[in-house]
C-alpha cells in the first residue's frame, strides 16, 4: 500500500461539498436510506415474482429486472457512476456481516482475480437464454433471492467484500462500465494520509472493543502538525469492502461507491469528485492481468451475443446445429453459441490482435502487457453495444411499469394510458449513434495507447486493433438492423 504513489484530486469540484446531495451523501445513514428504498423495490419484486402473475408483461419481477433496471443502470454510469452498487440492497445486512466475520481471513488467493466474474456473466447470460428468464417472474425472483443469500454469506465468512470484488455479475458490469462515468473517489490532500496512522478509509473505524490513538498531521502551509484524536468503537464505520486506499485509487475498477472510506476518514479527507469522463482510460492506469483484459473484451462480445439470441437468424443457426449434432438439446446447442460468442471470439479477438500487433511492430512488449494496455479501449464500445441494447428495450416501453405497479398495489392498470413508446426509427438513430461514436472513441483510445508504446510504429500497433473494433461494431450495427424480440413488453405492445 505504501509503495504506490499517492494520487491528487482529480479536479476541484468535490461532489459532497456541494448544498444538500454532499450532506445527504456524506451523512451517516446516507447510504442506507437509498438502500432501503432499492430493499422495498426489491423485496415486491421477490413477492410479486413468486405470488403474481404469471405473465411477464403484468409482473413487477420481470419488467422491473429486465427491461427498466437494465435501461436506468446504463444511463446512471453514463451520468453519475456506480450508482447501482452505491445503493445496492443485496449489502444491506452487510453491518451485521462485518460483525460476524471480524476474525474472518480473505478471500483465496486463486479466486482473487476477475476470472470468477467472467464464469458469473458468462451463466447469467446463458441462463437467461436458456431458461427463458424474461418469461419467468418466479425463475427471476429467485436471482434475486440468490444474490441475497451469496452476498450475505460471502460477507459473513470473509474480512473483505468478496462477493462484490470477485463473484457480482451485475457488480462487475458496473465496474467495468463506470470507467467512463464522471465521478471517482479520492482525497483532497495526500500529505494528510501519508501521515494517517490509521488508515481508516480501508482499514475502517469500527472495533469490538473502543480504542483510541492520536494522529500527527501536518498543517498545511506551516512546519507543525496538530493533534487529531481518532476512536475505533462498535458503532464505528467499516472501511472499503474492496480493499481500496484512497489516496492510491486511479480507477473506478473495484469501486462500489460505497462512500464508507469518506464516513471512516477522521480528518474529512476523503471524498468523491467529479472528473473528467473516462478519465482513467486516457492514462496507464489499468491492471496487465489476462483476467482483467479478457473481462473487458468478453464484456463487449457478450453485448453482441445476447443481442443475436433475440433475432431471427439465431433460429436459424440453433436448426442447423441441432440437426447437424443430431440432438434436440436446446442446453447443448445455445451452449455452443454462447461458448463460441462469449468465450472463443472475445479469446480470439484479445490474442489475436496482441500477437499481430508484437508481429507488426515488434516484440518488446509481451503478450501479456500489449493485452493489458489495449483491452481497456474497448470499453467505450462496449458501452454502446450495451447502450444501444437495453436502450432498444427501454425505449420500447418507458412507462411500463406505471400500470405494472398499478396492479401490483391492487388498483386497476392504466394500461392504454401508458402505451407509449419511440418511434423505431428513432430508436434506430440512438442507436446508431451509440454505436459510431462509441466505436469512434474506442479507436482515439487504442490509437493513444499505440502512441505510447510504439511512437514511431504507432500504425503497426495500431492497426489490428481498429479491425478488431470495426469488426465487432459492424456485427453489432448488423444484429441491431434485424427485428429483435420485445422481450417482456409485446403483451403490452399489443
Amino acid at each position: 500500500m505504501a509503495s504506490a504513489p499517492l494520487e491528487r484530486p482529480t479536479t476541484a469540484l468535490d461532489v459532497l461539498r456541494l448544498p444538500l446531495i454532499g450532506s445527504l451523501l456524506k451523512w451517516r445513514w446516507g447510504r442506507l436510506v437509498l438502500q432501503s428504498l432499492l430493499l422495498i423495490v426489491a423485496l415486491a419484486m421477490l413477492w410479486d415474482g413468486f405470488t403474481g402473475p404469471d405473465q411477464a408483461s403484468r409482473n413487477l419481477a420481470t419488467v422491473g429486472a429486465w427491461v427498466h433496471y437494465r435501461g436506468l443502470v446504463i444511463v446512471a454510469l453514463l451520468l453519475v457512476g456506480n450508482l447501482f452498487c452505491m445503493g445496492c440492497p443485496f449489502t444491506l445486512p452487510r453491518t451485521l456481516a462485518k460483525r460476524l466475520s471480524t476474525r474472518g481471513g480473505r478471500f483465496p488467493r486463486a479466486l482473487r482475480g476477475k476470472w470468477l466474474a467472467v464464469a458469473g456473466l458468462f451463466v447469467l447470460f446463458f441462463l437467461y437464454e436458456w431458461l427463458d428468464m424474461w418469461a419467468s417472474p418466479a425463475l427471476t425472483a429467485w436471482v434475486i433471492v440468490f444474490y441475497f443469500v451469496a452476498s450475505f454469506a460471502l460477507e459473513a465468512f470473509f474480512a473483505e467484500s468478496a462477493f462484490c470484488k470477485y463473484v457480482c455479475p451485475l457488480g462487475t458490469f458496473n465496474f467495468v462500465y463506470s470507467a467512463i462515468a464522471p465521478t471517482q473517489i479520492s482525497v483532497r490532500d495526500p500529505n494528510i494520509c501519508a501521515h494517517c496512522e490509521g488508515k481508516e478509509c480501508v482499514n475502517g473505524s469500527y472495533s469490538p472493543t473502543p480504542t483510541i490513538h492520536v494522529d500527527q498531521i501536518p498543517v498545511v502551509g506551516a512546519n507543525e502538525a496538530r493533534a487529531v484524536e481518532v476512536r475505533h468503537t462498535p458503532q464505528g464505520t467499516p472501511g472499503c469492502g474492496t480493499l481500496l486506499y484512497a489516496p492510491q485509487i486511479q480507477s473506478n475498477l473495484d469501486c462500489t461507491l460505497c462512500l464508507d472510506c469518506v464516513r471512516a476518514c477522521p480528518h474529512d479527507n476523503a471524498s468523491l469528485f467529479a472528473r473528467t469522463p473516462a478519465r482513467e482510460l486516457l492514462g496507464d492506469v489499468w491492471p496487465k492481468r489476462w483476467d482483467v483484459a479478457f473481462l473487458v473484451v468478453a464484456l463487449a462480445w457478450m453485448g453482441v451475443t445476447n443481442a443475436f439470441g433475440m433475432v431471427p437468424p439465431v433460429y436459424e443457426l440453433q436448426a442447423w446445429l441441432a440437426q447437424a449434432l443430431n440432438t434436440d438439446s436446446e442446453f447443448i446447442v445455445l451452449g455452443i453459441i454462447f461458448f463460441v460468442g462469449n468465450v472463443l471470439l472475445p479469446l480470439g479477438t484479445l490474442i489475436g490482435a496482441a500477437a499481430l500487433t508484437r508481429w507488426s511492430a515488434g516484440a518488446q512488449h509481451s503478450l501479456r502487457e500489449v493485452a493489458g494496455s489495449f483491452a481497456p479501449t474497448f470499453i467505450p464500445l462496449g458501452f454502446g453495444i450495451w447502450f444501444a441494447h437495453y436502450g432498444f428495450h427501454f425505449l420500447i416501453a418507458p412507462l411500463l411499469i406505471i400500470p405494472v405497479v398499478q396492479e401490483f398495489l391492487g388498483g386497476v392498470g392504466e394500461w392504454e394510458r401508458y402505451s407509449v413508446a419511440l418511434d423505431n426509427e428513432w430508436i434506430g438513430i440512438i442507436q446508431v449513434v451509440a454505436l459510431v461514436g462509441s466505436f469512434a472513441a474506442s479507436l482515439w483510445l487504442a490509437q493513444r495507447v499505440s502512441q505510447r508504446l510504439y511512437r514511431r510504429r504507432s500504425f503497426q500497433a495500431f492497426v489490428p486493433w481498429a479491425l478488431a473494433m470495426l469488426a465487432l461494431m459492424l456485427v453489432a450495427w448488423w444484429i441491431f438492423q434485424l427485428p429483435m424480440e420485445m422481450r417482456g413488453v409485446d403483451d403490452f405492445l399489443r
